[in-house]
């Protein structure tokens, strides 16, 4: 199946997911949502996992959209160091830490694995 809009990525559905996760997690804890700093950082390297895949997407080409892709992942990893942070505080819980972090793990993993896909592509050189 070929892929026409950026929202048919299994990677950017997994990350708008997650982004629906989080924003629910600083909603439901007052300390998250009165930590500006860690707030505002978290949902601002969550939102960039979907903003860059989109962007990528709409690049043009494979080496493109794969560098756009490898800024996504790293914000999945910058997502998952704020986990701790909130964990620390406890602003999460350890069970909500876990499935925050397993599913930003998922989304970074998923974006690998398209990253590995378009190298191997021919496609939009």
């Amino acid at each position: 199946m070929r892929i026409t809009k950026f929202e048919e990525i299994e990677a950017w559905l997994s990350a708008r997911e997650l982004a629906k996760l989080i924003y629910s997690a600083v909603a439901d804890h007052k300390g998250f949502t009165s930590d500006f700093g860690l707030k505002d950082q978290i949902t601002r390297a969550l939102v960039s996992v979907m903003s860059n895949i989109a962007e990528g997407f709409n690049s043009g080409t494979n080496p493109e959209f794969i560098r756009f892709l490898g800024y996504a992942q790293r914000s999945c990893s910058e997502v998952q160091s704020q986990l701790y942070v909130a964990l620390d505080q406890k602003y999460i819980t350890s069970d909500k830490f876990t499935e925050l972090y397993d599913l930003s793990t998922k989304t970074s993993s998923m974006i690998g694995g398209f990253i590995k896909y378009l190298r191997q592509s021919k496609t939009k050189n």
